[in-house]
């Protein structure tokens, strides 16, 4: 039985993704602060804030060795030019970037060739007024994706990106963002979370195994 380790397990994107590689028969470790609302006898979860370099460190020493990689966890703090607050770019760095390195530094020697890892990044990347603190933590991790499938493609170990538009999670309801609210894609609903999920899990398939270094944007229509 395949291993993965999913962060941000308890609920929107991360939620979904353990749902479906559970039913796809992976064994999951879920990180996450509060408690995930499923319960399966492969799903083991870890209360732990990564954001805490200390703690999620902890929580790596004992894992065993992994398949697949998936960082679904997120924050979303908003601020416009001359209302900047710098902790809150320093908490979304530590959150979507540090903690990802932090977490493949730490497991991916002992991934097996073939082995899976997907971030789940934002097509905010591109840049959006208000979120420039965001946009450039997911930016950001486009760049060290590709480094690492780089590296990784001798041992064909593939990194992708995953960026969602708009998406109807909890996030998405934040008071901390009401100053900035999101634009309805052209497809006239939000992206939902078993779609990013479901491409999450193809990346982590055999069909997927050429696919490395990649951003793929999901987004209802919204780049266009």
């Amino acid at each position: 039985m395949p291993h993965a380790l999913v962060t941000g397990v308890s609920s929107g994107i991360g939620a979904e993704i353990a749902s479906q590689l559970l039913a796809l028969g992976w064994r999951v470790t879920g990180f996450s602060r509060g408690q995930p609302g499923q319960e399966h006898p492969a799903l083991t979860h870890v209360p732990v804030d990564i954001s805490e370099r200390g703690a999620l460190a902890e929580a790596l020493l004992d894992l065993a060795p992994l398949d697949a990689l998936i960082h679904a966890a997120g924050i979303l703090r908003v601020g416009t030019l001359g209302a900047l607050d710098p902790e809150n770019g320093k908490a979304m760095w530590r959150l979507h970037v540090d903690a990802a390195e932090q977490m493949i530094e730490a497991t991916v020697a002992a991934m097996p060739e073939g082995a899976r890892i997907v971030l789940i990044g934002s097509r905010t990347a591109a840049g959006s007024a208000g979120r420039a603190q965001y946009a450039a933590t997911k930016a950001a991790l486009v760049g060290m994706a590709r480094s690492f499938a780089i590296e990784l493609a001798p041992r064909r170990i593939t990194v992708n990106v995953i960026a969602p538009g708009a998406t109807d999670t909890p996030m998405l309801q934040d008071p901390s963002r009401a100053s900035v609210t999101p634009k309805m894609p052209p497809m006239g609903r939000l992206v939902q979370p078993k779609e990013v999920a479901s491409l999450a899990a193809f990346l982590l398939s055999d069909g997927a195994a050429s696919i490395t270094g990649q951003q793929i944007v999901v987004c209802g229509g919204a780049s266009l």
